[in-house]
C-alpha cells in the first residue's frame, strides 16, 4: 500500500490504478481555446457541461430535419502512432463524419469526439483535438463536447482510439437525394480526393509491409509532387473536407444527389443515392488516379475491381445533376477549391441501382 511522507500507509488512489484525473483536466484546459474558436450561431462551444447545447432556432432553421453521423479513423491510426504524426488525425475524424451528413443536404452544426487510451499523453491528445477543432471551424460546425477515456489494461502502451459524432440539419424540402427527379442522361460529377482518406488502411499497411519500405523512407510515388515527404507522411495525408464546396454546389439548385466515396469505393457508395431502375455508368478513363493508388496497385498486385471497391482511387465525392445544370455544379465545386469533372451518366437499368464501369483506370 502507498505511504505518505510520514511513512504511514495510505489508501489506493485512482492514479495508482492508472487513471490520472489531473491529466484529463489539463487536456480540457489546453483544448478550451480551440473549442471556443469553433463558435457559430446556435452554439457557444464552451466545454465542461454534462451535455452540449445547440439552438436550432438561433441557427435560422424553420422546418429542420436533423441528420446525424458517426465514424472513426480506422487503422490509419496505426500509421500515425508508429510515426508519431498526429496533426492530420483530427481532420480525418471530422471529415469522415461531416462528409457523410452533407451528402444528405445537411449543414453540419456540431461535433463531439471520443478519445480513448491506456494512459493519457496530454500533448498527443491535444494535437489531435486541436486538429478536430480546426476541421470543425473549416466545416462551419461547433465542437461542443466530447469524452476522454483513460482505460489502463485495455490499450497497449502508446495506443489510442478515436471516434466522432456529427449532427447537422436540413430544411425538410431540401433533403437529398432527390431520387424521384433522377433520370437517364443525368450527369455524374466526380470531385477529387486528397489521397487515401481514411479507408482501406488494413490493405495499405499490408502493402507497405510486403514492400519492405520503412515509413520514414522517401515516398516512392510521384517524387515531384511529394518531394521531401516520407512514405508515412504521404500516407497520412488528411481526408478532404467537402462541406463548404458541397453546400455551394447545392445552392445552385442543380444537385439531385451526392455520395461520399468511402469504404466500398464508388462501387458500393454511389448506388446509395440512386433509385431502383437507374444505373451509374462510370468512365474510368475520366478519373485522375492519384500516384499513391498506382503505387498501391502495382506494389500489391491489386486488381482494378478490388481497387475500386476498397479505395476512392482519386474521387472522394460524387454528385448527380441534370445535363443543363451540370456545368454550374462543377463550377461551384471548383470555385470552392475542389477539382470536379464529368465522369459518367445515369442509364436505364433494372432492379437495384448498380455501377457499370467503362474503360480502365490509369494504374
Amino acid at each position: 500500500m502507498p505511504a505518505d511522507n510520514s511513512g504511514a500507509k495510505t489508501g489506493l488512489t485512482y492514479k495508482d490504478a492508472g487513471v490520472d484525473i489531473d491529466a484529463g483536466e489539463a487536456l480540457v484546459a489546453r483544448i478550451g481555446p480551440a473549442a471556443k474558436a469553433t463558435r457559430r450561431r446556435g452554439a457557444d462551444a464552451d466545454l465542461g457541461g454534462f451535455g452540449g447545447l445547440f439552438d436550432l432556432k438561433a441557427a435560422g432553421f424553420k422546418d429542420p430535419i436533423l441528420v446525424a453521423g458517426t465514424d472513426g479513423v480506422g487503422t490509419k491510426l496505426k500509421l500515425a502512432i508508429e510515426t508519431r504524426r498526429f496533426e492530420g488525425l483530427g481532420q480525418d475524424l471530422v471529415a469522415m463524419c461531416v462528409n457523410d451528413i452533407v451528402v444528405q443536404g445537411a449543414e453540419p452544426l456540431f461535433f463531439l469526439d471520443y478519445y480513448a487510451t491506456g494512459k493519457l499523453d496530454v500533448e498527443s491528445a491535444a494535437i489531435v483535438v486541436e486538429g478536430i477543432a480546426r476541421a470543425c471551424k473549416e466545416s462551419g460546425c461547433a465542437l461542443i463536447g466530447g469524452e476522454t477515456a483513460e482505460m489502463p489494461g485495455l490499450y497497449a502502451k502508446g495506443d489510442f482510439d478515436l471516434a466522432g459524432f456529427a449532427v447537422g440539419a436540413v430544411e425538410r424540402h431540401a433533403i437529398l437525394p432527390r431520387t424521384a427527379g433522377m433520370k437517364a442522361g443525368d450527369v455524374l460529377i466526380g470531385v477529387a480526393s486528397s489521397g487515401v482518406h481514411s479507408n482501406g488502411y488494413s490493405l495499405v499497411r499490408k502493402v507497405v509491409e510486403t514492400s519492405g519500405l520503412a515509413l520514414d523512407a522517401a515516398a516512392p510515388f510521384a517524387p515531384g509532387k511529394t518531394s521531401g515527404k516520407t512514405l508515412g507522411d504521404a500516407l497520412l495525408t488528411p481526408t478532404r473536407l467537402y462541406v463548404r464546396a458541397a453546400l455551394e454546389a447545392m445552392r445552385t439548385g442543380g444537385v439531385k444527389g451526392l455520395a461520399h466515396i468511402t469504404g466500398g469505393g464508388i462501387t458500393d457508395n454511389l448506388p446509395r443515392c440512386l433509385p431502383d431502375g437507374l444505373d451509374a455508368e462510370v468512365d474510368l478513363s475520366a478519373i485522375t488516379v492519384l500516384p499513391v493508388f498506382r503505387w498501391l496497385a502495382q506494389q500489391g498486385g491489386i486488381a482494378e475491381r478490388e481497387m475500386l471497391r476498397t479505395f476512392n482511387c482519386g474521387i472522394g465525392m460524387m454528385a448527380v445533376a441534370d445535363e443543363k445544370n451540370a456545368g454550374h455544379v462543377i463550377d461551384a465545386f471548383q470555385e470552392a477549391g475542389d477539382h470536379a469533372a464529368r465522369i459518367g451518366t445515369l442509364v436505364s437499368g433494372s432492379g437495384e441501382a448498380k455501377v457499370i464501369y467503362r474503360g480502365a483506370l490509369k494504374l
